[in-house]
């Protein structure tokens, strides 16, 4: 027991470290923006805007949106950043990209942008979303539309005036405060984060109607700042409140120094407005902390600063153990709207980051806590005094700004209404809903829009490549000789689906046309028609879809030109046109022909009448020419097939010739 102060209850119950004041129903904003997740700072730097994503489903799957209202704010613009930041601070901000990094050498040392705060994809934007949810928090506690602000994307405490620091670029905290300090006199900063918030209590060192209260390690660590006799200056001065820690405090130790301290800020300061940062990095375990604190122990911080019915902006900050910091926020989440949450973790897409015990806690560890009672008691001593000298300040009367936004809200409702019209509940109606403490079950509606079923575990089919390229876009580039029939890489698999459909057609072509079979097996055969012979031009078979009837070749040209100029490298062949009607269909040979004779002269063409009925014959069966092309290239682009098969037979045709590949 230290200052007379008896160890904490943790959830709530003990009175001893309340100021007598009852709880009370609050009205709580929630805000979020699904986008803050994408952002990402550097392959392998701590600060991951992942967790924030993984803290939301937490508190979703709790079922804490019944609770509270639920708002995705505007990302603040570059001319609301500018009411804390340079302009030309932003404007490098918004202008500057891993891309063009390289031409921003100097503003990178002007600006401390670098190791610790790189430039990544989207930076602008993630400090847009960061400070708009602050500075929206803020002024809806203005307007009195709420009582508890909670913005976990926010908190980013390290940010100067004109630079950055500690993976912070916009200062929102400060941000926010100027907007509270348009409706209020006096505004109480606590910072219960490892680090000092150095930018904040920069922001604000010579004013009074600021206080800013910093519970941090102070030695060899950054930023270095924060030591007790750091009390502010000018019209500041004994505002800035500095409680120097070391490594290992643990739960009850650090209640014996915050309740005091709080307690005595309230009672002599009176703040008409709260801003508390909740730095998960003063977590046991944390990977750039040296605090000892449990989950519960960091809560109730927050449930102590709830205790005073004072409008609160509560806001994110640090914690680099990414599991840690999304339970302690879930926790803190369900302590703010007064839900009792189970230890039990629901089923979530994140739910194997918190293996192995898959419970709603953080454990202290067993480490050395070097803040001894003699120290705290010093410390402690040392703070209420200087928070005593501050005096009561003086209630003078400021004028309430206007508010041009006033109506905006209600005139945003009304035109949700007009493009709803048909819709009982719009979805920006039932983020804005808060269940009853009276409804024991949900109702229908909320049973179809809000039930959320238990996600399935992921797996790696469930994220496919979103560049992949179309089916089939992929097979046309893949070279045929290394797949089936079908492009499946399974000359099996493609005879099984398409056996039928092969067996049919190989029973049509060996029953009907065994000739125009063996000229499947060429490729791309083209007959020589003969010279001068129109009237029977219609019953040449042309294989080849590069001929037409008005491009026939000379009369003059030989078959050995013809096919020189298309395949050089195969030797052609010239068939006897007077062989007998019964020799017209020959069977295909089963051992390779001889080799070529050599190339006559081409012989006079044949009248027209007397080869009508073979040539009728051979065309009859023929429906689709450019089928059968396409099969014939096919059956030749087979590596299956002998060489020797892919000879072509003699063709029935008079007066034409037929090459070979």
């Amino acid at each position: 027991m230290v200052n007379g102060v008896a160890p904490i209850d943790v959830d709530g119950a003990s009175v001893a470290l309340r100021n007598g004041t009852a709880n009370q129903k609050k009205t709580v904003a929630y805000f979020y923006d699904s986008d803050v997740g994408n952002y990402a700072y550097t392959a392998g730097h701590p600060m991951k805007p992942h967790r924030i994503r993984v803290a939301h489903s937490l508190i979703m799957n709790y079922g804490c949106y019944k609770k509270m209202e639920i708002y995705r704010a505007k990302p603040a613009t570059k001319y609301e950043m500018t009411q804390f930041h340079t302009d030309e601070y932003v404007e490098f901000l918004q202008k500057v990209t891993p891309d063009n990094i390289e031409n921003f050498q100097r503003e990178q040392g002007k600006y401390n942008v670098g190791d610790d705060c790189p430039v990544f994809d989207g930076l602008f934007e993630f400090c847009g979303i960061s400070a708009g949810g602050s500075m929206e928090g803020a002024a809806r506690l203005n307007r009195k539309k709420c009582d508890i602000a909670i913005n976990w994307a926010g908190g980013l405490h390290h940010a100067k005036k004109s630079e950055a620091s500690g993976f912070c670029y916009i200062n929102d905290i400060v941000l926010g405060i100027i907007e509270l300090l348009r409706y209020h006199q006096r505004v109480l900063y606590i910072d219960i984060d490892v680090h000092h918030g150095d930018g904040v209590e920069e922001a604000f060192y010579t004013t009074d109607r600021v206080m800013t209260v910093s519970f941090h390690k102070y030695g060899e660590y950054f930023p270095g700042t924060g030591e007790i006799r750091d009390i502010g200056i000018h019209q500041g001065k004994y505002h800035s409140v500095n409680f120097p820690l070391r490594d290992g405090i643990t739960d009850d130790t650090y209640a014996s120094i915050f309740v005091p301290v709080i307690k005595e800020i309230m009672s002599t300061y009176d703040p008409q407005a709260v801003v508390l940062q909740c730095g998960g990095d003063s977590l046991s375990g944390d990977r750039l902390g040296c605090f000892n604190l449990s989950m519960k122990g960091h809560a109730h911080c927050v449930d102590y600063v709830k205790s005073f019915n004072i409008p609160t902006l509560v806001l994110g900050g640090g914690g680099y153990t990414m599991r840690n910091v999304a339970r302690t926020w879930a926790y803190e989440t369900g302590r703010l709207l007064d839900m009792p949450m189970s230890t039990t973790l629901p089923f979530t897409e994140y739910y194997e980051y918190f293996c192995p015990d898959y419970e709603l806690d953080v454990r202290p560890s067993n480490m050395d806590n070097s803040n001894n009672q003699e120290y705290l008691e010093k410390m402690t001593k040392s703070v209420v005094e200087n928070i005593r000298l501050t005096g009561k300040p003086g209630h003078q009367q400021i004028a309430t700004p206007r508010d041009p936004h006033s109506d905006i809200e209600d005139e945003e409702d009304d035109e949700d209404a007009d493009r709803h019209p048909d819709v009982r509940n719009s979805e920006r109606a039932l983020d804005q809903r808060i269940q009853r403490d009276d409804e024991f079950e949900d109702s229908d509606e909320e049973m179809d829009d809000l039930r959320r079923p238990v996600p399935k575990r992921t797996r790696i089919t469930d994220f496919p490549n979103p560049h992949a390229a179309e089916p089939g876009i992929a097979d046309d580039d893949i070279d045929v000789t290394m797949t089936g029939a079908n492009g499946t890489g399974n000359d099996d698999a493609d005879d099984e689906i398409n056996g039928d459909n092969e067996d049919e057609e190989d029973a049509a072509s060996e029953s009907s046309n065994p000739p125009v079979a063996s000229a499947k097996a060429s490729s791309k055969a083209t007959p020589i028609p003969a010279p001068e012979a129109d009237d029977d031009s219609g019953d040449k078979m042309d294989l080849d879809d590069g001929l037409e009837d008005d491009e026939a070749p000379e009369p003059a040209e030989t078959p050995a030109s013809a096919s020189a100029s298309n395949q050089p490298t195969v030797a052609p062949t010239i068939e006897d046109t007077t062989a007998p009607a019964e020799q017209l269909h020959p069977t295909p040979p089963l051992s390779p022909p001889p080799a070529p004779h050599p190339v006559p002269a081409v012989p006079a063409a044949v009248p027209a009448e007397d080869l009508d009925e073979d040539v009728e014959m051979d065309i009859a069966p023929i429906e689709e020419p450019t089928v059968e092309i396409k099969e014939a290239e096919e059956a030749v682009k087979d590596p299956s097939v002998p060489p020797s098969e892919k000879k072509e037979s003699p063709k029935p045709d008079p007066g034409a010739e037929v090459k070979a590949e």
